[in-house]
């Protein structure tokens, strides 16, 4: 696991605002044959002012479709990695009642604000662990948490030169966590940006900032 940690690690006034971090790039080299839980994203917000209301109104359909951009990028952009999507972790879930927990339940948006978490906090951590042992083939190791999505205007979200984009567009920022589910450590936060004239563009922009490098 020392070629996972070495990658986690390698990724981590005036009034003006700094301009926002760039996007760490997934390690999936030190990921590279295991496999690794996705959890469902449960946090989606927008600002009023992009005037996305239309295509994000029915709140579990945008989730769905969030996951599903999210997951087929994954699998397409890393083969490396052994994903198991939040589809397969509902179905060990339901095969499991009373034992393990609902993973569109689960309070992985507590990780959204929670730069400042080296450990996940219980339950999570424990629902965590008994989710991976579950599901797939053997049991995950590692869990991809995407902990919140929010959608802003390109100017305001921009705050300095070269981080938005044309008046009127989008950004995606995608908050995306990895931790071992066995000990608990939190070892890679990111997030991810992405620009469009539509909630999905933008976000497809935001997981390919992910695993750059291609397309």
């Amino acid at each position: 696991m020392a070629a996972v940690a070495a990658a986690w690690l390698g990724c981590g006034g005036g009034q003006r605002p700094e301009p926002p971090a760039p996007t760490a790039p997934l390690p999936t080299a030190g990921l590279a044959a295991q496999q690794v839980d996705v959890l469902p994203l449960t946090l989606l917000v927008a600002e009023e002012e992009l005037r996305w209301n239309a295509q994000l109104a029915d709140h579990r359909a945008a989730l769905a479709r969030a996951d599903s951009i999210m997951g087929a990028l994954l699998v397409a952009r890393a083969p490396e990695v052994t994903w198991v999507l939040p589809a397969e972790l509902r179905r060990a879930a339901r095969r499991a009642p009373g034992i393990a927990p609902d993973p569109d339940r689960m309070g992985t948006a507590i990780l959204f604000r929670g730069g400042e978490l080296d450990v996940l906090p219980d339950p999570l951590r424990s629902e965590l662990r008994t989710l991976a042992a579950l599901a797939g083939a053997g049991g995950s190791r590692y869990a991809l948490v995407p902990a919140g999505l929010v959608f802003r205007r390109a100017q305001a979200a921009a705050g300095a030169a070269g981080a938005g984009g044309a008046a009127g567009g989008g950004v995606a920022e995608l908050t995306v966590v990895i931790a071992d589910v066995r000990t608990g450590r939190i070892g890679f936060r990111t997030v991810a940006r992405g620009e469009g004239d539509d909630p999905w563009t933008a976000l497809v922009h935001a997981v390919k900032n992910l695993t750059p490098g291609m397309p």
